[in-house]
């Protein structure tokens, strides 16, 4: 699947602010405009007779968790895929979970498996990542894909930082020769969103809890991505002027608002564009999931 983000195809229409000179990046925008590309895309695959299946299996009954899936289902739903939502107890065994996986990986049917995380504790979450095909790791999260992407060629982008790339795509922010930094180290962002950096040329700098004088690191990013989980830990003193800034940080206050990793209303009066939250990278990681679980169907049928 090919996403445009090119002013002649009028895939993203830049909005601003009076208040701001920083342009917000509207993933809920683009989000809607790839999903649709998936849906036109997953008619011409009907044509061929494939219909792409995600397989969604959530253990236990964690609120969060529960909204996530309940997303993830209906956009399924929305772009013309079939969809199986599996639920099991938080009393299942490991060796169970992973029969369940086992099984969705013999299935033709299936493109797609995902495992809402977290697991409960008596589940190792890396024997369950690593029981998924591998070819059906939407997620991205195997071990064989980590190291493909890591080596240039990946075969599924983890959904989160491949959403981020497609936003600098669609606003025009180049990483080749920018200096990006990222906030945070995790498995599930930050070190994937270091390696899709590096091969678009970035110079990278990752920075994680141990990271002495944060802000003289973020202050040099051209490119600043924090995924914390740390309420408004980024203020505008250490963001570079003109700097792009992805907030992938969602964090509910006390007073029951949502907010990101970065302050928002601070940095925008620094940054020259900057994600909301929400409206930003949450809609982009569902839509790639899509995208992904899409790709996995194309491939099926040179199988």
């Amino acid at each position: 699947m090919t996403v445009r983000s090119d002013k002649a195809a009028n895939v993203v229409t830049i909005s601003e602010t009076n208040t701001t000179n920083a342009t917000i990046i509207d993933g809920k925008q683009l989000a809607a405009q790839i999903r649709e590309q998936v849906r036109l895309d997953t008619l011409t695959l009907n044509g061929k007779g494939i219909k792409p299946g995600l397989a969604v299996i959530l253990v236990g009954e964690d609120p969060a968790s529960a909204v996530y899936v309940k997303n993830k289902v209906a956009a399924c739903s929305t772009a013309g895929f079939h969809s199986e939502l599996q639920r099991y107890p938080a009393t299942i065994t490991e060796s169970e979970l992973l029969g369940h996986i086992r099984a969705l990986n013999a299935n033709k049917n299936i493109h797609g498996i995902l495992v809402q995380l977290p697991l409960p504790k008596h589940i190792d979450a890396h024997h369950v990542i690593e029981t998924i095909a591998a070819d059906k790791d939407v997620d991205g999260f195997h071990i064989s894909n980590a190291g493909l992407l890591m080596t240039g060629n990946p075969l599924f982008r983890p959904c989160t930082p491949y959403g981020v790339m497609k936003m600098l795509e669609a606003y025009n922010v180049s990483p080749w020769g920018a200096h990006a930094c990222i906030v945070g180290a995790s498995n599930i962002v930050g070190k994937p969103m270091a390696m899709l950096l590096l091969a678009a040329g970035a110079t990278v700098t990752i920075c994680n809890s141990k990271t002495q004088d944060l802000a003289h690191h973020t202050r040099h990013a051209d490119i600043l991505v924090v995924a914390t989980g740390r309420p408004n830990m980024i203020t505008a003193d250490m963001i570079k002027p003109g700097a792009t800034v992805i907030d992938v940080g969602i964090n509910r206050l006390p007073d029951g608002k949502l907010c990101g990793d970065v302050d928002f209303e601070s940095a925008k009066t620094i940054a020259s564009a900057i994600t909301p939250v929400p409206g930003g990278v949450g809609p982009m990681t569902i839509a790639m999931l899509l995208v992904n679980t899409l790709e996995a169907a194309q491939r099926s049928q040179a199988v």
